[in-house]
């Protein structure tokens, strides 16, 4: 039995259940599962391959490569992932993108999840500080443990509050990827989503929309005159989320789109 054998072995079967990107994922669980400085012997004891052969077989019951793996690269970090939060996804990179272009010294995000929106605009913003909130508690703490690996204590603040709830204080930008997926659509999401990811971060469990509803209600009064609003939304929901912008009394409402070319961020200004 050789590395070669078993790859080839797991690589066929992952292509036999339709996996497309069978190759790289066969890799990345090898190298996951094989002890540091591995040598082709290391297979004898059985241990290594034990947990590589683990791997695959759950991979098979479509359990995301990233829960597997412990980790999902976001942005300009690495950020813990479990199966208590939603998988950052290169997305919301867009969300993040268009924050940075703002001035911002103080950072809300709402629904934080894994904290890889605010912690990553805390990463490329030194002089920032920011508080991550979320209905779920583990969810906190899964971000927590991001908090530290990042070494972000000092400037990041984790509680849990239903959207502003329990949210104390003014901001100069506030966030959220809000679950925006429609009751309706759920079935059609694949496996990966829909059996290993936690539906209160997908769905609203109604029209897609009564999220983004709730935070735009209720961000006035803590959110700075001359603030930013700034919400991902999936790409049918631009119209409507501009418009109850617009209707709250945000100006300069704005659509980005994601590097597919889908509408992807809506943004709104506080006005001054």
């Amino acid at each position: 039995m050789t590395q070669h054998s078993v790859m080839a072995a797991a690589l066929a079967r992952l292509r036999d259940a339709g996996f497309d990107d069978a190759p790289r994922e066969v890799r990345l669980l090898w190298r996951a599962a094989m002890p540091q400085g591995y040598v082709d012997d290391d297979l004898a004891d059985g241990a290594a391959l034990a947990r590589f052969e683990d791997m695959i077989a759950r991979r098979l019951t479509h359990v995301p490569i990233s829960h597997l793996l412990g980790y999902r690269d976001f942005y300009a970090h690495r950020f813990v992932v479990t199966s208590d939060v939603l998988d950052p996804r290169p997305d919301t990179e867009t969300l993040v993108e268009q924050c940075l272009a703002l001035p911002f010294k103080r950072v809300l995000d709402l629904g934080t999840g894994s904290g890889c929106i605010v912690l990553s605009l805390l990463g490329a913003r030194a002089d920032a500080t920011g508080v991550g909130v979320d209905y779920s508690q583990a969810a906190l703490d899964v971000a927590a443990q991001n908090v530290a690996l990042l070494e972000l204590e000092a400037r990041a603040t984790l509680y849990r509050s239903d959207w502003f709830e329990d949210v104390q204080g003014e901001f100069d930008l506030i966030v959220a990827n809000p679950p925006y997926i429609a009751a309706d659509e759920m079935g059609g999401l694949q496996p990966e989503v829909q059996l290993h990811e936690p539906r209160m971060a997908l769905t609203d469990e109604a029209d897609g929309l009564s999220c983004y509803a709730a935070i735009i209600a209720g961000f006035d009064p803590h959110l700075m005159a001359g603030g930013w609003l700034a919400v991902e939304i999936g790409p049918t929901q631009a119209e409507p989320v501009s418009r109850m912008m617009r209707d709250a009394g945000l100006v300069g409402v704005r659509v980005e789109t994601d590097l597919d070319g889908r509408d992807r961020v809506v943004l709104g200004q506080k006005p001054a």
